[in-house]
């Protein structure tokens, strides 16, 4: 699978275009505003638009793509169902975070543990990771080992667990046994920050390094 990272709101939220090189098929993960810089990535790259995939409801991820869907005539998929109180909420989410007004929308689809994306030939697996919220998933292209987090793992940190729902012990047991056992050369794209590889996170990071759980 092939990426563009698009740094998109005042959060410096990481929207990804990703795309099947063979076909030129894409998938823009996580549009949380800045329209016209995405699209403008997607034209500079000659790419076809197929839907759009939402890791988790919180506005920085979200903000923009039912207006993207709209325009690009293209779903919404994902994120797990559990998330649907953050996207009926989208209307007081723009008031608390200063962000301009996004109306509660409905995705074309809600995705589960174990279902799978396709993105032109290329195919993505669905990771359902709660506790940054409790309907936040993960797309994890098997064949590059390569993962599309949100704001389950940063760099050096995790999601934060302050918010409606969210659950500190669900966070880090979605770290353990969904993330992990994927692999240690994994490369992942947090929803914010540079990115990172699994085993840099084991041995590294201050809340889920494996020598916290011996």
């Amino acid at each position: 699978m092939k990426y563009q990272i698009i740094p998109v709101t005042p959060f410096q939220q990481n929207c990804s275009v990703i795309w099947c090189e063979k076909t030129l098929k894409a998938a823009v993960v996580d549009p949380g505003g800045n329209i016209d810089r995405i699209l403008a990535e997607v034209t500079k790259l000659g790419l076809h638009v197929e839907k759009i995939l939402l890791t988790h409801g919180h506005i920085d991820h979200v903000g923009a793509a039912a207006a993207l869907s709209k325009q690009l005539a293209v779903p919404i998929i994902g994120p797990h169902i559990a998330d649907k109180f953050w996207l009926d909420n989208l209307v007081k989410q723009s008031q608390n975070f200063g962000f301009p007004r996004v109306e509660a929308f409905e995705p074309s689809q809600y995705l589960n543990d174990g279902d799978e994306v396709n993105v032109g030939e290329q195919h993505l697996q669905v990771l359902h990771c709660p506790g940054h919220t409790p309907g936040h998933i993960v797309f994890y292209d098997k064949k590059d080992s390569l993962a599309w987090v949100g704001d389950v793992l940063f760099r050096g940190s995790i999601g934060r667990t302050d918010f409606p729902e969210s659950n500190h012990q669900d966070l880090l047991h979605s770290i353990t046994t969904k993330l992990w056992p994927l692999g240690q050369n994994i490369n992942f794209i947090p929803g914010h920050g540079p990115m990172s590889t699994f085993a840099d996170e084991r041995q590294n990071n201050p809340f889920v390094a494996d020598q916290l759980f011996d």
